[in-house]
């Protein structure tokens, strides 16, 4: 058996940017304590999401790869020798960002990134005013613990997205993630939204044999973190953000779910070579119709 210990940091973040990265560096440095190997944290994980609001200063937060935020986690995964995915907010050019995940080495180096492909505009999730949509492609990134799929968030929902990192070898497909609430909706509604985000992953894991790992921010972040309410109640402005992150295995069984409400860390044992095993009982891959799949890059199709 390949045991992997994947340790996952669930946070609720504040406006003070300096303490949510010690905070995550104490973090790692207890999941290391506890055995993990591989680190994952949440999307855009040392700042409040910003993206609530389409407001220009904002940009301000962005910052070149590599650059601090690489180097500060960088020097976390050679002090401990673990691998940290990380979840960063690139400035590339001047105009030019993206939301980026950022692999680190255990040596510190960086063993590659992912640009987020996928880019929502929803109300209070407006990241298109933020982000240019990637431009590397859905390719697994190779690390001293295995090829990684790391893809961000909205990702999540596309299956076509998880095919392609399996179909390139990634033994994993891990998210960083950034959904809650709406406070406006029912309980009941709040309820499905969660439950078809936890099912529409385990199903990537299922379709596609391998192990899922999905780690959310937790707790309300306010729409106008200064104070500023005069768009309306400020009990309704903001984001209630689900947490429930959880590891899913090769066959989509839950293997931990963490809190929806409490910040939260922990390592789960996953066993890689359980995915060979898998696909030989459901050999997916082997029977894809891959010469009737032509049409699957239409945006519809008219009959």
């Amino acid at each position: 058996m390949k045991e992997l210990k994947i340790g996952m940091l669930q946070q609720h973040n504040t406006a003070d940017i300096r303490h949510n990265m010690e905070r995550l560096a104490e973090g790692i440095g207890e999941l290391v304590k506890r055995g993990a190997q591989l680190i994952v944290l949440q999307e855009l994980h040392n700042s409040l999401y910003f993206c609530q609001t389409e407001d220009v200063e904002k940009f301000d937060l962005a910052e070149p790869i590599p650059g601090p935020s690489t180097t500060f986690y960088g020097d976390l995964a050679r002090q401990f020798g673990v691998v940290i995915v990380t979840s960063l907010f690139e400035k590339r050019a001047a105009g030019l960002y993206h939301n980026t995940a950022v692999v680190i080495e255990k040596d510190g180096t960086i063993a590659g990134k992912y640009r987020k492909m996928h880019i929502p505009d929803d109300p209070a999730y407006y990241e298109k005013f933020y982000f240019t949509p990637g431009d590397i492609g859905f390719r697994p990134i190779d690390t001293s613990v295995g090829r990684l799929g790391v893809l961000v968030c909205w990702d999540q929902w596309y299956p076509e997205a998880a095919r392609l990192m399996a179909l390139q070898g990634a033994e994993i497909l891990i998210y960083p993630t950034a959904i809650g609430y709406d406070a406006n909706d029912s309980e009941a509604e709040q309820q499905r939204q969660r439950e078809a985000w936890t099912t529409v992953m385990r199903g990537h894991a299922v379709a596609n044999g391998l192990p899922v790992i999905a780690v959310n921010r937790v707790g309300f972040e306010p729409t106008h973190p200064d104070g500023d309410t005069t768009g309306g109640n400020a009990e309704l402005q903001g984001i209630q953000f689900w947490g429930a992150s959880f590891v899913a295995g090769s066959q989509g069984e839950l293997l931990y779910r963490a809190s929806e409400t409490a910040e939260e860390l922990f390592v789960a044992d996953i066993d890689l070579e359980r995915c060979e095993i898998v696909r030989r009982w459901w050999p997916f891959l082997r029977d894809r119709r891959i010469d009737e799949y032509g049409e699957i890059t239409r945006r519809f199709i008219e009959r």
